[in-house]
């Protein structure tokens, strides 16, 4: 009996582990990307959204420091890393990076709303810096 040598076209993945293979597939190819574009912003950004999506919470801070690079005066960066340093439990350097987000522009209802930021919300200065900045708006 002869068969003929499978290929992988024919296998089929459960659906799970091929958005899992799909992503670390999508996540290799930025990353190739950047090695010849690393100043590029827009696989930065998506490169960041990746990582976001796995819990890559290092990697895409490793990212938003670039960008920050790139965008000193982006409220968005700012608010990235201040999310990023807070999943980290870096809670002073969050306020800082939030305090300058919130000088640049970035809202702060979108910050009250926001549950990426709940490590924040148990100090007390998260409080008193949005009601400085909502004050100064208002």
């Amino acid at each position: 009996m002869h068969r003929s040598a499978w290929t992988w076209k024919e296998g089929r993945l459960p659906k799970q582990l091929a958005l899992e293979t799909a992503t670390r597939f999508e996540i290799g190819l930025y990353e190739a990307a950047l090695e010849g574009e690393p100043g590029n912003e827009e696989l930065l950004v998506s490169l960041d959204e990746l990582y976001g999506k796995k819990g890559f919470v290092e990697k895409g801070l490793q990212v938003e420091l670039k960008l920050l690079q790139i965008r000193p005066k982006d409220p968005w960066c700012h608010y990235k890393v201040a999310l990023s340093q807070t999943l980290l439990g870096q809670i002073d350097p969050a306020f800082q990076s939030l305090h300058r987000a919130l000088q640049l522009g970035y809202s702060v209802e979108s910050l009250r709303k926001d549950p990426g930021l709940e490590n924040l919300r148990k100090d007390r200065r998260y409080e008193e810096m949005l009601r400085r900045f909502q004050n100064l708006k208002g």
